[in-house]
């Protein structure tokens, strides 16, 4: 069966995920920590999520939209925008 997105494109789905949570966690001026308190998850697992290194449940991508004060669509990659 053939696989609907590739070992490669989940990897880049991760790392653009926690590239755009790191713009915009940065664009509010918080750190990682204040990012985990408001969230009312981990300080490690969201520098984590930041790293690439997670996949996220739906309600995760949700909870970090909302301390985020963005809609979850902007947290999401565009993987046509991704040359690499």
């Amino acid at each position: 069966m053939e696989e609907i997105i590739s070992k490669r494109d989940r990897e880049k789905i991760k790392i653009g995920f926690g590239e755009l949570v790191r713009q915009k966690r940065q664009a509010l001026g918080i750190s990682q920590e204040e990012l985990a308190f408001r969230s009312g998850l981990h300080r490690t697992y969201v520098g984590s999520v930041e790293r690439g290194e997670r996949n996220l449940s739906i309600e995760n991508v949700f909870i970090l939209a909302k301390a985020l004060e963005c809609h979850p669509r902007d947290l999401i990659p565009n993987l046509a925008q991704k040359n690499s």
